[in-house]
């Protein structure tokens, strides 16, 4: 048993919570909002420490391995995001359980056809969804292993968390982890594409925590504001508190600014972390009521590019010295490269505002990358890459310790995505840019949505950034309609509400208006077809801020259509 304990020791990622009970006991671990947000800076919080966060943890993961659960058997995790998630998926890594998370947002279909293709073993999951389980059983038959969180109403599967909880810490027995132990299964949004179910080893989580740790000098000690539900992980790991903020992590765009600027005051949170729609709406909050937000030091955002008028407004927002950081990476690769406010606003905007691209900034330490010439079939092995030069732009792709080595969903996609260099794994990401001077890579756009033309190809990002400077305009998305050669760009654009045209004669004045704008840049001079889009354009489920621009294609089309129809009818 020893030496299985000090595999676990070194391996197993729960390992830096044993790690952070000792060093730090007494610290809050998890902070969850009570009462009612009326309550302001006064509202209460159930706190953990992180002696208790461990305990917990060992709690529940004897408890599940008395049950039956065994390393390697996968577990779907059902749960909203708060304490008793952390908690319970620090548990499943303890007993190498593979967790399974799968967005909610993501739609019912989608949703049970990922859940299905992992061949689960068991659920975690609240009442609601047990009784979907149950009534769908037929589809996940190997799923014998069934915990409920919350009220199970003497209907739902034994054991509840509760029970769990009463097991005794001291019966937990560390499994023999290893270096690549599977950890989890993670799914990609689906925004080019179905979801892809991403195999993440301990060793992918062990780097992932080093790498941000070391990046962003995050020490033991600080308080963090966790916007997204995978950073609350890496805070247990870090030593660092994680405040649950009160809102639905699948819907940030819909945050209450009030009560997330309250749990920073509160808390004195030094470190938040959130999606670019989520600081948009707090930034717009905090300027109309002229509210500081004085103890941040730190904000990281992910999931699309910030804007550089929200980086403008939060930099007047906190104290001197303070930085939103900007980390790019993706499911299958994170994180990857890193920009903050600072280099965005004094060297970048300007030029990304001129359709530049937006720079995504350095690679981490440990990371890897080329820009290859754009290919949309698979790259089996490195020497069939073609390399491009600085300021050429193709496809990413990168290497390194946080790179995914496979899907284990959707498996035909690592043809597509995986390229083999000996030992290790390269991923292309899907996305396009290029290359600067100082190694910087200024992302472009995904390499499924750009648009070909008889003149060429455009690029999503830097062709929507020229129309995006249009006062009148939140923004904007340029889509291809019709055969994939030769496609006809369309850009469709989202008024801000204040803007939005109320008949057709302002609608023709705004679509004049952007013509004008596309013919002054050579970049958008063949863009001749301008929509207004009806309402908010459709966004990824996860951050709120990717657009999806593959449910816009079929509406352009038809909208297309109409126009042409009604102006021939005219003739």
């Amino acid at each position: 048993m020893q030496s299985s304990v000090s595999d676990w020791n070194k391996f197993n990622v729960a390992a830096r919570l044993t790690v952070m009970a000792g060093r730090i006991p007494d610290q809050i671990a998890l902070a969850s909002p009570l009462g009612s947000a009326k309550q302001g800076v006064n509202r209460p919080y159930k706190t953990v420490t992180f002696t208790q966060l461990e305990l917990n943890t060992s709690s529940i993961a004897a408890g599940l391995q008395k049950l039956g659960i065994r390393p390697g058997m996968r577990i779907v995790m059902l749960v909203p995001f708060g304490a008793d998630f952390i908690t319970l998926v620090f548990a499943l890594l303890k007993i190498e359980a593979v967790i399974v998370l799968v967005d909610p947002g993501m739609g019912r279909r989608n949703l049970l056809s990922c859940i299905q293709a992992t061949e689960p073993d068991g659920f975690i999951a609240i009442p609601m969804a047990h009784a979907i389980r149950a009534v769908l059983r037929r589809r996940f038959p190997k799923a014998r292993f069934n915990v409920t969180v919350g009220p199970t109403l003497g209907v739902f599967p034994q054991p509840s968390l509760k029970q769990l909880l009463g097991t005794p810490p001291s019966l937990f027995e560390p499994p023999a982890t290893t270096r690549d132990s599977q950890a989890a299964i993670i799914f990609t949004t689906g925004s080019t594409g179905p979801p892809k179910g991403v195999l993440y080893t301990h060793h992918t989580f062990n780097s992932q925590v080093d790498a941000i740790a070391e990046h962003y000098g995050i020490l033991p000690g600080g308080k963090d504001l966790s916007g997204f539900p995978l950073f609350g992980l890496f805070n247990a790991a870090m030593g660092t508190t994680t405040v649950i903020p009160d809102m639905d992590p699948t819907r940030p765009a819909d945050v209450d600014p009030p009560r997330l600027l309250d749990a920073i005051e509160k808390w004195k949170i030094n470190q938040a972390f959130g999606s670019p729609a989520l600081w948009t709406a707090v930034s717009r909050f905090a300027q109309t009521e002229g509210r500081k937000i004085p103890h941040l030091q730190r904000i990281l955002s992910a999931g699309a590019p910030v804007s550089p008028d929200v980086l403008e407004a939060m930099r007047g927002l906190l104290p001197a010295g303070a930085l939103m950081h900007t980390p790019y990476g993706a499911t299958e690769a994170l994180p990857i490269a890193s920009i903050d406010s600072q280099q965005v606003l004094s060297e970048t905007a300007a030029l990304t505002r001129q359709g530049a691209g937006t720079c995504v900034g350095s690679h981490f330490a440990g990371i890897q990358w080329k820009v290859i010439a754009i290919d949309d079939g698979p790259l089996a092995t490195l020497d069939r890459i073609q390399e491009l030069p600085v300021g050429k732009i193709g496809e990413l792709m990168v290497t390194g310790d946080v790179v995914t080595r496979q899907y284990v969903t959707r498996t035909d996609q690592n043809a597509f995505h995986k390229v083999l260099d000996g030992e290790r794994v390269w991923h292309r990401l899907g996305d396009v840019g290029y290359l600067d001077g100082q190694d910087r890579f200024w992302y472009c756009g995904r390499k499924a949505h750009r648009v070909t033309t008889d003149n060429g190809q455009l690029f999503t990002e830097q062709c929507e950034a020229i129309f995006n400077q249009h006062p009148s305009i939140y923004r904007s998305a340029l889509v291809g309609v019709g055969h994939k050669d030769h496609q006809t760009p369309v850009i469709i654009v989202e008024p801000l509400p204040q803007f939005r045209p109320k008949d057709s004669v302002a609608q023709d004045k705004l679509l004049t208006e952007l013509r004008t704008l596309g013919k002054q840049h050579a970049l958008t001079q063949q863009i001749e077809r301008f929509l207004v889009y009806p309402r908010q354009l459709p966004t990824d489920i996860r951050h709120n801020s990717k657009i999806f621009r593959e449910q816009l294609v079929p509406w352009a089309t038809k909208q297309l259509q109409r126009v042409d129809q009604l102006s021939s009818q005219r003739k």
